[in-house]
């Protein structure tokens, strides 16, 4: 895939999943220790999520880096919004934001 096709698959994922991981592997074996953690903080809360695993593809796995300007794996995002990696994930678990936000995607969801 050329940059741009890259582009527009990572924009179309992230427009038709309400709550989208890009990891290291996928929920059920993660691959690093950050995204075992953003995974655990999504299954405390009770959410359905998907996952697109970035080690199968490295056009991919750079593209989402250009796509959030954001250099590291994972990244989380909600209703098509970025949200950020593991330390930003577990800051917005702990003051609250996250619980809203999924919420928030799970109310337009149903």
């Amino acid at each position: 895939m050329t940059e741009l096709d890259v582009q527009k698959y990572l924009t179309n994922l992230v427009a038709n999943h309400k709550v989208l991981l890009f990891m290291k592997v996928n929920k059920s074996f993660p691959q690093c220790g950050f995204s075992a953690a953003v995974v655990e903080v999504l299954k405390r809360h009770g959410v359905p999520f998907e996952t697109i695993n970035v080690l199968q593809d490295a056009g991919v796995r750079d593209g989402i880096k250009q796509f959030s300007s954001w250099p590291t794996i994972p990244q989380l995002y909600i209703n098509g919004e970025f949200i950020g990696g593991c330390d930003i994930v577990r800051e917005m678990d702990a003051n609250g934001e996250l619980a809203d936000k999924l919420k928030a995607a799970v109310s337009v969801a149903s």
